[in-house]
């Protein structure tokens, strides 16, 4: 063929075309694909389209392919022909066979397509048995099902389609809350897998600790700025001016209690995970936090980090003047600075990720493409896109599709 020909598009069957879908069943081994289609070749039928699973060893092969042409003996004869075949070949290998006639390709898929995660540790029958149904009770089908992960939760997928996004995370959020597992809703799409940029809160997010608290430790006043952080944390009092009751108490600490500080700040289950993965995949990571720059800059070169902004403490002649430098990094400011680094990243906004657990993260979590609240409180979990309360900060990577295998695959092949 000459490069200026251009060879024949291969036809989709149409809905008066007949159609054979032929199923397997049984005990998983080698060959069993391989064999089924050499059965098929003999009849020079044409695939329309396949689908395979296993399930603890047990294989379910599905292949819709168009129906052998007739004979001259006689028309069917080459059906019936193909289906002894068939079953015979599975009965020597003690598998099942089961040939539908039909017509056409698979029907249309609904308009509407979405990707929904669920998280469930342990994911119950009765909570599954839930979520298919709510997903019914909004019009949606659920085209497809497959495991994410076995661990350290169970992460399904269910690809739905029929349904708008909005439509299905209105029904399921609530759901979800009163089951006690966790529900992501994103739209199907080539975006899912573009490159994004992936924006975290640092304190009771990324790490452990509320590294505020740490210093107040030193000072003698944990108790009293413990309080005033959750109080803020909740959306009770203003951040700016909590942020500067709390930093002038520890006025006159000695400056070397940001190396014990640094010491002593704890990343979250998974942290290291989530962030290997993500920029092995392509993604920039950043954080932004209403704490300090005096740990924030120690985790971007620890972890790799493409971003990192947060409030400075004031240090003169050693000591900590109970100030703090620059414009705060408050509510407002986090989402600013989400677009700010996006812009730098050359991601738009629509395909960022932002993770927070607190009030001071609500603007970022609205503005992103997807608002992950982690382990937050109800006003945070209540507006957030989607909400995840197990404490292994890696399950985020689950909502963008991404699989244990995938993850663990990545680990091996990679120093």
């Amino acid at each position: 063929m000459s490069a200026s020909q251009t060879p024949p598009a291969t036809a989709v069957p149409g809905d008066d075309v007949p159609t054979l879908l032929v199923k397997i069943f049984g005990k998983d081994r080698p060959g069993i694909t391989a064999g089924l289609f050499d059965t098929l070749a003999a009849y020079s039928v044409d695939v329309v389209d396949i689908e395979q699973v296993v399930t603890r060893g047990r294989i379910t092969l599905c292949a819709l392919v168009t129906a052998p042409s007739p004979t001259q003996g006689g028309s069917g004869s080459a059906e019936g022909d193909l289906r002894a075949t068939v079953h015979s070949w599975a009965e020597s290998l003690n598998l099942q066979a089961e040939i539908i006639s039909g017509r056409g390709d698979n029907r249309p898929r609904g308009t509407g397509r979405s990707h929904v995660t669920v998280l469930g540790h342990p994911l119950t029958a009765e909570s599954a048995a839930a979520i298919a149904a709510a997903i019914t009770s909004t019009g949606g089908n659920i085209d497809r099902i497959f495991r994410l992960a076995k661990y350290p939760v169970t992460a399904v997928e269910f690809a739905v389609s029929g349904a708008a996004t909005e439509a299905l995370r209105t029904v399921l959020a609530p759901e979800a809350a009163q089951l006690g597992v966790d529900v992501a809703v994103v739209s199907a799409g080539l975006q899912r897998r573009a490159q994004r940029l992936v924006v975290m809160d640092v304190d009771s997010t990324l790490i452990q600790d509320e590294v505020i608290e740490l210093f107040a430790a030193h000072a003698g006043c944990e108790a009293e700025v413990a309080e005033v952080t959750a109080a803020a944390m909740r959306g009770e009092l203003d951040f700016e001016q909590s942020l500067h009751a709390r930093v002038k108490l520890l006025g006159g600490l000695d400056a070397s209690v940001v190396d014990a500080v640094r010491k002593e700040v704890r990343l979250t289950p998974g942290a290291r995970t989530l962030v290997r993965t993500l920029k092995r995949l392509g993604y920039q990571v950043g954080v932004v936090s209403g704490g300090f720059t005096q740990v924030t800059d120690a985790l971007k070169e620890e972890l790799g980090l493409d971003f990192a902004s947060a409030n400075t403490l004031e240090i003169v002649d050693g000591k900590l003047t109970g100030r703090v430098t620059g414009a705060v990094v408050d509510r407002a400011g986090k989402a600013r600075l989400l677009r700010d680094f996006a812009q730098q990243a050359g991601v738009p906004l629509a395909q960022t990720v932002a993770i927070g657990d607190g009030a001071n993260d609500l603007d970022m979590l609205n503005a992103a493409g997807l608002g992950v609240a982690f382990n937050a409180k109800p006003v945070v979990r209540e507006a957030a896109h989607t909400a995840v309360n197990v404490p292994f900060l890696d399950t985020v990577l689950y909502l963008l599709g991404i699989t244990r295998d995938e993850v663990e695959a990545a680990d091996t092949h990679v120093g």
